[in-house]
Protein backbone atom coordinates (compact mmCIF):
# COMPACT_ATOMS: atom_id res chain seq x y z
CA UNK A 1 0.00 0.00 0.00
CA UNK A 2 2.73 2.50 0.93
CA UNK A 3 4.66 1.79 -2.25
CA UNK A 4 1.60 2.38 -4.44
CA UNK A 5 0.58 5.58 -2.70
CA UNK A 6 4.08 7.02 -2.75
CA UNK A 7 4.41 6.36 -6.47
CA UNK A 8 0.96 7.83 -7.18
CA UNK A 9 1.70 10.97 -5.17
CA UNK A 10 5.09 11.46 -6.78
CA UNK A 11 3.70 11.07 -10.30
CA UNK A 12 0.73 13.31 -9.61
CA UNK A 13 3.20 16.02 -8.62
CA UNK A 14 5.34 15.34 -11.72
CA UNK A 15 8.28 14.79 -9.39
CA UNK A 16 11.13 12.45 -10.31
CA UNK A 17 12.57 9.89 -7.92
CA UNK A 18 15.78 11.93 -7.95
CA UNK A 19 13.99 15.13 -6.94
CA UNK A 20 12.22 13.39 -4.08
CA UNK A 21 15.49 11.83 -2.96
CA UNK A 22 17.15 15.26 -2.92
CA UNK A 23 14.29 16.68 -0.88
CA UNK A 24 14.81 13.96 1.72
CA UNK A 25 18.62 13.91 1.61
CA UNK A 26 18.76 10.25 0.58
CA UNK A 27 19.73 8.25 -2.50
CA UNK A 28 17.46 7.72 -5.49
CA UNK A 29 17.97 3.98 -4.99
CA UNK A 30 16.23 4.22 -1.61
CA UNK A 31 13.16 5.80 -3.21
CA UNK A 32 13.18 3.08 -5.85
CA UNK A 33 13.19 0.39 -3.14
CA UNK A 34 10.23 2.01 -1.40
CA UNK A 35 8.22 2.13 -4.62
CA UNK A 36 8.90 -1.53 -5.39
CA UNK A 37 8.05 -2.56 -1.84
CA UNK A 38 11.53 -3.84 -1.02
CA UNK A 39 11.87 -1.49 1.97
CA UNK A 40 10.01 1.20 3.88
CA UNK A 41 11.21 4.49 5.40
CA UNK A 42 11.73 5.07 9.11
CA UNK A 43 9.06 7.10 11.01
CA UNK A 44 10.99 10.40 10.75
CA UNK A 45 11.42 10.04 6.99
CA UNK A 46 7.80 8.97 6.61
CA UNK A 47 6.68 12.23 8.26
CA UNK A 48 9.00 14.19 5.95
CA UNK A 49 7.42 12.49 2.93
CA UNK A 50 3.94 13.29 4.24
CA UNK A 51 4.93 16.96 4.67
CA UNK A 52 6.29 17.18 1.12
CA UNK A 53 3.04 15.88 -0.40
CA UNK A 54 0.75 17.59 2.12
CA UNK A 55 -0.86 14.34 3.28
CA UNK A 56 -0.86 12.43 6.55
CA UNK A 57 1.40 9.55 7.46
CA UNK A 58 -1.77 7.49 7.96
CA UNK A 59 -2.72 8.11 4.35
CA UNK A 60 0.71 6.98 3.15
CA UNK A 61 0.33 3.80 5.18
CA UNK A 62 -3.16 3.12 3.81
CA UNK A 63 -5.03 3.90 7.02
CA UNK A 64 -7.20 6.64 5.52
CA UNK A 65 -8.60 7.35 2.09
CA UNK A 66 -7.99 10.57 0.19
CA UNK A 67 -8.24 10.91 -3.57
CA UNK A 68 -5.05 11.98 -5.30
CA UNK A 69 -5.92 14.65 -7.82
CA UNK A 70 -3.99 17.41 -9.52
CA UNK A 71 -5.60 20.26 -11.39
CA UNK A 72 -4.79 20.50 -15.08
CA UNK A 73 -1.76 22.64 -15.69
CA UNK A 74 -0.64 22.61 -12.06
CA UNK A 75 0.91 20.19 -9.62
CA UNK A 76 0.71 19.75 -5.86
CA UNK A 77 3.70 21.18 -4.05
CA UNK A 78 4.61 23.54 -6.92
CA UNK A 79 6.32 26.66 -5.62
CA UNK A 80 8.31 29.55 -7.03
CA UNK A 81 12.11 29.21 -6.91
CA UNK A 82 14.52 32.09 -7.64
CA UNK A 83 16.38 32.17 -10.95
CA UNK A 84 20.00 33.32 -10.68
CA UNK A 85 22.53 34.28 -13.29
CA UNK A 86 25.73 33.42 -11.48
CA UNK A 87 27.12 31.92 -8.27
CA UNK A 88 30.47 33.11 -6.94
CA UNK A 89 32.44 33.03 -3.70
CA UNK A 90 32.91 36.24 -1.77
CA UNK A 91 33.63 37.41 1.76
CA UNK A 92 33.62 33.91 3.20
CA UNK A 93 30.22 33.01 1.79
CA UNK A 94 28.49 32.25 -1.48
CA UNK A 95 27.26 35.22 -3.49
CA UNK A 96 24.13 34.51 -5.52
CA UNK A 97 24.09 37.15 -8.24
CA UNK A 98 21.83 38.49 -10.98
CA UNK A 99 18.20 38.00 -10.01
CA UNK A 100 16.10 36.89 -12.98
CA UNK A 101 12.84 36.42 -11.11
CA UNK A 102 11.37 33.02 -10.31
CA UNK A 103 10.27 29.78 -11.98
CA UNK A 104 7.93 27.06 -10.66
CA UNK A 105 9.37 23.84 -9.23
CA UNK A 106 7.91 20.78 -7.52
CA UNK A 107 9.88 20.99 -4.27
CA UNK A 108 8.83 20.99 -0.64
CA UNK A 109 11.29 23.53 0.76
CA UNK A 110 11.91 26.29 -1.80
CA UNK A 111 14.59 27.92 0.38
CA UNK A 112 16.79 24.87 -0.28
CA UNK A 113 16.70 25.37 -4.06
CA UNK A 114 17.52 27.82 -6.80
CA UNK A 115 17.58 27.81 -10.59
CA UNK A 116 20.86 28.69 -12.27
CA UNK A 117 21.04 29.85 -15.87
CA UNK A 118 23.59 27.67 -17.70
CA UNK A 119 26.40 29.60 -19.40
CA UNK A 120 28.57 28.18 -22.20
CA UNK A 121 28.48 24.95 -24.19
CA UNK A 122 30.64 22.60 -22.08
CA UNK A 123 27.60 20.43 -21.29
CA UNK A 124 26.33 20.15 -24.87
CA UNK A 125 24.56 18.29 -26.39
CA UNK A 126 22.47 17.39 -23.31
CA UNK A 127 22.43 20.79 -21.59
CA UNK A 128 22.47 24.02 -23.57
CA UNK A 129 23.56 27.54 -22.82
CA UNK A 130 20.53 29.39 -21.48
CA UNK A 131 18.91 26.29 -19.98
CA UNK A 132 17.75 26.40 -16.37
CA UNK A 133 19.34 24.01 -13.89
CA UNK A 134 17.37 23.32 -10.70
CA UNK A 135 19.93 23.09 -7.89
CA UNK A 136 19.48 21.64 -4.41
CA UNK A 137 21.83 23.40 -2.00
CA UNK A 138 24.20 20.83 -0.47
CA UNK A 139 27.91 20.61 0.22
CA UNK A 140 28.57 17.15 -1.21
CA UNK A 141 27.34 14.89 -4.01
CA UNK A 142 27.78 11.25 -4.95
CA UNK A 143 30.21 10.27 -7.69
CA UNK A 144 28.56 10.59 -11.09
CA UNK A 145 26.05 13.25 -10.09
CA UNK A 146 25.74 16.68 -11.70
CA UNK A 147 26.67 19.60 -9.49
CA UNK A 148 27.39 23.31 -9.45
CA UNK A 149 31.02 23.62 -8.37
CA UNK A 150 33.23 26.59 -7.53
CA UNK A 151 36.85 26.16 -8.57
CA UNK A 152 39.38 28.22 -6.60
CA UNK A 153 36.88 30.98 -5.96
CA UNK A 154 35.86 31.39 -9.59
CA UNK A 155 32.29 31.46 -10.85
CA UNK A 156 30.27 28.29 -10.35
CA UNK A 157 30.38 25.76 -13.16
CA UNK A 158 27.98 22.91 -13.91
CA UNK A 159 29.81 19.58 -14.33
CA UNK A 160 29.47 15.88 -13.60
CA UNK A 161 31.51 15.12 -10.48
CA UNK A 162 33.52 11.89 -10.64
CA UNK A 163 35.31 10.64 -7.52
CA UNK A 164 37.97 8.06 -8.33
CA UNK A 165 41.08 6.79 -6.55
CA UNK A 166 41.54 9.87 -4.36
CA UNK A 167 40.87 12.29 -7.21
CA UNK A 168 37.90 14.49 -8.10
CA UNK A 169 37.19 14.92 -11.79
CA UNK A 170 34.91 17.61 -13.21
CA UNK A 171 33.63 15.98 -16.38
CA UNK A 172 31.95 18.01 -19.17
CA UNK A 173 29.54 16.34 -21.59
CA UNK A 174 31.00 18.19 -24.58
CA UNK A 175 33.93 16.13 -25.87
CA UNK A 176 35.59 19.31 -27.15
CA UNK A 177 36.39 20.15 -23.53
CA UNK A 178 38.93 18.35 -21.38
CA UNK A 179 37.97 17.13 -17.89
CA UNK A 180 39.52 18.93 -14.94
CA UNK A 181 41.33 16.61 -12.53
CA UNK A 182 42.05 17.57 -8.91
CA UNK A 183 44.21 15.52 -6.54
CA UNK A 184 45.57 15.92 -3.01
CA UNK A 185 45.49 19.48 -1.75
CA UNK A 186 44.03 20.65 -5.08
CA UNK A 187 40.69 19.18 -4.02
CA UNK A 188 40.47 21.91 -1.37
CA UNK A 189 40.04 24.39 -4.26
CA UNK A 190 36.62 22.89 -4.97
CA UNK A 191 33.40 23.99 -3.28
CA UNK A 192 30.21 22.07 -4.02
CA UNK A 193 27.35 24.57 -4.19
CA UNK A 194 24.62 22.03 -4.81
CA UNK A 195 23.31 19.06 -6.75
CA UNK A 196 21.57 19.58 -10.09
CA UNK A 197 18.30 17.66 -9.82
CA UNK A 198 16.85 18.61 -13.22
CA UNK A 199 17.33 20.94 -16.15
CA UNK A 200 14.87 22.49 -18.55
CA UNK A 201 15.12 24.45 -21.76
CA UNK A 202 13.63 27.93 -21.94
CA UNK A 203 12.36 28.92 -25.38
Amino acid sequence: MFSDRLKALRKSCKMSQGSLASELGISQQAVGKWETGRSTPDPVTLKAIADIFHVSADFLLGREEVSIKVQAGSSAGEVQVPVLGRVKAGYGALAFQEDYGTEPANVGRPSDYFYLIVHGDSMEPRIHSGDLALVHKQQNVESGELAVVLVDGEEGTLKRVIKKEGAVILQPFNQSYQPQIFMGEEIEQLIIVGKVVETKTKW
